[in-house]
This record gives C-alpha cells, sequence and structure tokens, in this order.
C-alpha cells in the first residue's frame, strides 16, 4: 500500500464542555446536560446522559428541549474550556512537538518519534488519556494509525473513555466495511447521494474509478478515492501562517436594542485588540459578523490601506458596518475579525487549524 508509516494520535475529548461542567459541579453528574441552547440557541455540547434522548451539538436549542423537558441548560464558560485546553495541550507535548489543535478539545500527534522513547503509540495514548484523567478528572478516547484519517475515524470507535487501532495489516478490510457514513469528511448530503449510486460502505466506493469519483464530487472525488484505499499523505502540521483573527459572542439572550449591541461591539472590540496586541499582529480588512435570532447571518467588511490599529479603529469601523443595515430583529450573536494580516512577515504563529478534508456537508 502506497503511504507513509508514521504513528499518528487522534485525541478527541469525551463530551467537553459538557464534562467540564459536570466535572466542575457534581451536582449535574448523571444527568442530561447541555452547554448552550435554552429557547433562542443552539446546542454547543450535550452531556452521554442528554445524548440518550438524541440530542446532538448544533442542535436548536428549543428542539433539545421537546426531545428532553428535564434538560439543563448551561450558559458556556468559554474562558474554562481554554484553560483546561491548555493544560491537555502541555500534557500533549510531554510526547511529541508536533502536536496539530483542531479544536479546544480535539489534536493530532505525530508520535513516529517522541521525546520519551516509547514504541508502541498504542501505549502512549493509553498513558496520555490516563494523565488527562488524573490531571483533570476528564476522560479522553483516541484512535491510533498510519495517517491522520484513519486516527480520525479510528477515536470515534470505542467511545467514551476508549481507544482504537488500526494496524496497517488491518487497514484494507477495515476501510471495505467502514459505512460512508462514518467516512471523516462525507456529510449527511454527500452520503444521501452515495447511498443513491448503492454505496454504502467502503467496499461499495472502492469499485467507483477515480474518473468517476471527480466527474460527480470534483476536488473530493480525489479524496474519497485515496482514503478508501487508506491513502492519506497530509502531515501533522504545528504551525501555519494564520490568515485572520477574530471574536465572537454568542449571548445567553438576544439583544433587543442598539445600545445593547454598540456596549457588545465595543467589549468585543478591546477583545480582539488584546488578542492582536499579544500576537503582535495587524490587519487592514475588518468584519463584522451577525447572527439573528431566527440564525440567519449578515458579514459585512471594510478594507483599508492602512492597518486598523487599536480599539478605536475597531470600534468606530463596526459601528459603520453595523448601519449598513436595518436593525430589525434580535441578535444572538456578534463577530469581529481581521484579515489582511501582516503575518506573512512571520514564520511561526499558534492558531487553531482546520483539517485538510473537504467541507462537511
Amino acid at each position: 500500500m502506497d503511504f507513509p508509516q508514521r504513528k499518528i494520535i487522534h485525541v478527541d475529548m469525551d463530551a467537553f464542555y459538557a464534562s467540564v461542567e459536570q466535572h466542575d459541579h457534581p451536582e449535574l453528574r448523571g444527568k442530561p446536560v447541555c452547554v448552550g441552547g435554552g429557547k433562542y440557541g443552539v446546542v454547543a455540547a450535550a452531556s452521554y446522559e442528554a445524548r440518550k434522548f438524541g440530542i446532538r451539538s448544533a442542535m436548536p436549542g428549543k428542539l433539545a428541549l421537546e426531545k428532553c423537558p428535564e434538560l439543563i441548560v448551561i450558559k458556556p464558560r468559554f474562558q474554562r474550556y481554554k484553560e483546561i485546553s491548555q493544560q491537555i495541550r502541555q500534557i500533549f507535548h510531554e510526547y511529541t512537538d508536533l502536536v496539530e489543535p483542531l479544536s479546544l478539545d480535539e489534536a493530532y500527534l505525530d508520535v513516529t518519534e517522541n521525546k520519551k522513547g516509547i514504541e508502541s503509540a498504542n501505549q502512549i495514548a493509553r498513558e496520555i488519556r490516563e494523565t488527562i484523567f488524573e490531571e483533570t478528572g476528564l476522560t479522553a478516547s483516541a484512535g491510533i494509525s498510519v495517517n491522520k484519517f484513519l486516527a480520525k475515524v479510528a477515536s470515534d470507535y470505542n467511545k467514551p473513555n476508549g481507544q482504537k487501532t488500526i494496524h496497517p495489516i488491518q487497514i484494507l478490510e477495515f476501510m471495505e466495511e467502514l459505512p460512508i457514513e462514518k467516512f471523516y469528511g462525507i456529510g449527511k448530503v454527500t452520503a444521501n447521494k452515495m447511498h443513491q449510486m448503492h454505496i454504502f460502505k467502503g467496499s461499495d466506493l472502492k469499485k467507483k474509478s477515480l474518473e468517476e469519483l471527480v466527474r460527480i464530487f470534483g476536488k473530493s472525488g480525489n479524496y474519497y478515492y485515496h482514503v478508501v484505499r487508506g491513502i492519506h499523505r497530509s502531515e501533522v502540521k504545528p504551525h501555519r501562517i494564520q490568515k485572520s483573527v477574530g471574536v465572537e459572542e454568542t449571548y445567553w439572550e438576544n439583544l433587543l436594542d442598539e445600545e445593547s449591541v454598540f456596549k457588545q461591539l465595543k467589549l468585543i472590540s478591546e477583545d480582539l485588540e488584546e488578542r492582536l496586541r499579544r500576537k503582535e499582529i495587524r490587519g487592514k480588512s475588518l468584519t463584522l459578523k451577525i447572527k439573528y435570532r431566527d440564525f440567519s447571518v449578515y458579514t459585512r467588511s471594510k478594507t483599508q490601506e492602512m492597518y486598523y490599529e487599536n480599539l478605536e479603529d475597531f470600534y468606530k469601523t463596526a459601528k459603520k458596518l453595523w448601519e449598513l443595515r436595518p436593525f430589525d430583529k434580535p441578535v444572538r450573536l456578534l463577530g469581529l475579525s481581521l484579515s489582511n494580516l501582516n503575518t506573512q512577515e512571520k514564520k511561526q504563529v499558534s492558531v487553531q487549524l482546520k483539517i485538510p478534508f473537504p467541507e462537511l456537508d
């Protein structure tokens, strides 16, 4: 088989936000809990007790409450989640500096050569999970294989608090039996399209030629053709040049008047200035993002020749961008992001990375 023999671990925290809340508030343990949601919000995370009722992340809070009237809705504490995430990443770096975070609660690790000289990636994953539990009281699941795609798929198999290794000699058989819905990068829309083509698992997908898959699915077809054969060459990349910096805030109670909006834009501008100051980053394009109670999203940007310098610049421009659209419905999220950055001059910038797979449907 044509793929590099690396040792890749994908670590995924179990119901991270909800688990943090249950850990910090013991009275919530064993109960259906969701972080975010409520009458007008969207579920950010659901405890395993809540998942038994069919509650999932990104589900409208109103629907979640219909499914489970006794659901306990918790306001997110993102600063707390970030604090624990940093603690977990420090554990990763005890084994390797090749750590690629995907979000606060998951990351890839390349342990082909590791700081402790441990031969078994399976043993490393077990040690990492045990240390996370000892230091945070939280459980994690892990997938281990020769590339990022297989490690990602494997980490979902023995959740929660488990791990799975896909050995090189098992890859072809494993991929042939894998349901198409389990392929990372294949969402519901694509899965339904494949079902119409009588593709239900890896062995069905493998029968399709590269030409046919590219014709039907575009560039993603090339990806599907290779991963079903266990081939995924993307390396674990701990650093990338940052292309944008942003701050978003979702509100527990919707903003109902312009005075409240301006007050929040001022606070977001302060947060953005602080984030840019720490990273010594400046940018020329400012984007305002507004999400309304009905989940519709509006964005507007302004680019200038000179770099935006400080919170006064951010706030003044944000207000002007806001005034381009009439205030006709309650606001549940505001965000400001800066792009067209000076990071081309920088060699390394720590960022939250996106997985280099096709967009999920």
